[in-house]
């Protein structure tokens, strides 16, 4: 790998991943806030040159403005929906589905997931590194705020969960506990959730993130990449001839409401 990602946690339980690459460029995916990033650039000694914005929620894009005050030459990148309706603050290149660039030596595929957001976009890269902002978190997905279950379906099982079994999962948000709380309810005989279970609370007992997960943990343990399975379909009512997505978006309704 020829740069290192360094996790900053952001307000409760968001997180920012700067990315120091050896040929001296410095990236950030998405900024909640500016504050926690400045000083862990200043820890580092190193200059923001990109921001890679996932999309164009306050918790994702916050800090940019201000970012972009401090490094005026700063590249923000984010998708092209997000560009043609001004959502991300100070957004200089707008990226297309299937777009790739090069950067940090390393080649980066971006594709449009849009479900939790109309521009939710991921940032695939090469070496087995993937960004996913709020589509998919360690056991579970994002909201669909502006999508529909059809997109969220493409979005995990035509996109995201078509990636090797051993792709880094770095998503936002540090909701892995609640997530599998939600998934033991609908998956309750699932024996790798069930160690997941246990060494998630090991981790946040310890005061560790859970984060990356990998493809191959998810498709072991989240229900939302388990919904052709009979205990998903079973646990949502689902009729025999159900479509997934219609299990995907009966589930994604259940945890919208699940209290634990």
């Amino acid at each position: 790998m020829t740069f290192r990602v360094v996790q900053i946690p952001v307000w409760q339980d968001n997180y920012a991943y700067l990315l120091e690459a050896d040929d001296g460029c410095t990236g950030l995916v998405d900024s909640p806030e500016a504050a926690p990033i400045l000083a862990a650039l200043e820890r580092s000694g190193r200059r923001l040159t990109h921001i890679f914005n996932t999309h164009h929620h306050p918790d994702h894009v916050g800090g940019n403005s201000e970012l972009l005050e401090r490094f005026p030459d700063l590249e923000i990148w984010g998708g092209q929906y997000d560009a043609e309706h001004q959502r991300i603050p100070g957004q200089t290149r707008a990226l297309l589905d299937e777009e790739t660039f090069r950067w940090g030596g390393e080649d980066c595929t971006v594709r449009a997931i849009p479900a939790h957001t109309h521009g939710h976009i991921a940032y695939l890269w090469k070496n087995r590194s993937a960004f996913v902002g709020d589509t998919l978190f360690y056991g579970g997905c994002g909201r669909l705020f502006e999508g529909t279950a059809e997109q969220l379906d493409h979005a995990l099982y035509g996109v995201l969960g078509c990636l090797p079994d051993d792709t880094r999962v770095f998503c936002a948000h540090e909701y892995t506990a609640s997530n599998l709380r939600f998934a033991a309810h609908v998956d309750p005989e699932n024996r790798a959730l069930k160690a997941a279970i246990t060494e998630v609370e090991m981790l946040r007992a310890a005061g560790h993130s859970t984060v990356p997960s990998t493809i191959k943990r998810e498709h072991e343990v989240n229900p939302f990449l388990r919904c052709d399975t009979h205990a998903i379909r079973l646990a949502v009512g689902s009729s025999p001839g159900a479509a997934r997505h219609e299990v995907l978006g009966a589930l994604r309704r259940m945890k919208d409401e699940f209290r634990c």
